[in-house]
């Protein structure tokens, strides 16, 4: 079903649980790819998330965070990768879900062609970098609508069988703590959903 934005106007821990078996779509001149998303992370704002971005606050970097609900929020990671999320939560409260991994089911043969050192079709957008490659979800791209064409967000008309939660990936220190933030969610025994990896331990600062 097509999502009403006052949905996704919630807590990114209560939004992301929603989104898994849902499909986004991105539609662009060589065709429309659509995914159906199996992994999901939530990050929440100011004060309540160590391992979120908007941690400490607004800036041009996290905007998006910030509302409305509904906007992709695009962002660049170890000096390559961009990664896809879906602002939530009411305006002027960040809270995001970063789409960590899904299966193509349209527009396969366009995501080959993005996605070339893939092997098999599973990993088309197994981790959230090979997502938003699959989709052509790019940093210039913050801040769009993904509601609106030429993007489309649906979810699903059941919620699936069996969803599993644990510590996100590559989250480091308190936020990466499986018992105070579990808050990465996916569909079991998917074999589209991504390995886990925990976060680096950063060494001190002389």
């Amino acid at each position: 079903m097509s999502v009403e934005r006052r949905l996704l106007e919630a807590p990114a821990v209560e939004v992301a649980p929603l989104l898994l078996g849902g499909v986004l779509s991105h539609t662009t001149a060589d065709g429309t790819v659509s995914v159906r998303l199996t992994e999901v992370e939530a990050y929440e704002g100011v004060g309540e998330d160590p391992g979120s971005h908007a941690h400490r606050g607004r800036t041009p970097r996290t905007a998006t965070m910030f509302g409305p609900a509904g906007h992709l929020y695009a962002y660049f990671t170890y000096g390559m990768h961009t990664c896809a999320n879906l602002s939530c939560a009411t305006p002027g409260r960040a809270a995001a879900v970063l789409l960590r991994a899904g299966e193509v089911i349209e527009g396969v043969d366009l995501a080959r062609s993005r996605r070339t050192t893939a092997k098999r079709d599973v990993d088309l957008a197994r981790g959230p970098a090979r997502l938003a490659v699959a989709l052509h979800l790019t940093l210039d791209q913050d801040g769009a609508d993904l509601l609106a064409a030429p993007y489309g967000l649906e979810l699903p008309s059941s919620p699936p069988a069996s969803i599993l939660t644990g510590p996100r990936v590559g989250v480091s220190g308190a936020g990466g703590d499986a018992e105070l933030y579990p808050w990465r969610f996916w569909i079991a025994e998917d074999p589209t959903v991504s390995a886990y990896r925990p976060g680096r331990t950063r060494r001190p600062v002389a």
